[in-house]
């Protein structure tokens, strides 16, 4: 028999009553990386496949690679590396069963966030 009481029940939490989690939104951030990363991976692709072509093949690529819209693409790629595969070995700890507690999920997620920003700004003052 159908349920009379349906109209009176909220579907489920809506956006205006939910509280995005640290959990939740690092979690969105790695599947966004991860396929930030693709296109990064693709861009540089495209720049060897230039140079293997031909001269003036890879001065348009060089050309846009090297400017700042291509310098701030590849900064942004290395913070999403770093914050991809810091986000990795969280979950690869979760995995295990290990660092589930609220508050200990909490800091492994703003240890990835943190990590991530220190260790690009090593890797690109070193390199």
């Amino acid at each position: 028999m159908a349920d009379v009481n349906r109209g009176d029940r909220p579907l489920s939490p809506h956006l205006q009553v939910y509280r995005p989690q640290l959990t939740s939104i690092t979690s969105i951030l790695t599947r966004i990386t991860g396929n930030a990363l693709l296109v990064a991976a693709l861009l540089i692709v495209w720049w060897f496949l230039a140079a293997a072509t031909s001269a003036e093949y890879f001065a348009i690529a060089d050309g846009f690679i090297t400017s700042w819209f291509g310098d701030l693409i590849m900064f942004l790629s290395l913070w999403g590396l770093w914050y991809h595969t810091l986000a990795g070995v969280r979950h690869l700890i979760w995995d295990n069963a290990k660092m589930l507690e609220i508050e200990t999920a909490e800091k492994l997620g703003w240890g990835v966030i943190i990590g991530s920003v220190v260790l690009t700004i090593i890797t690109a003052l070193v390199v």
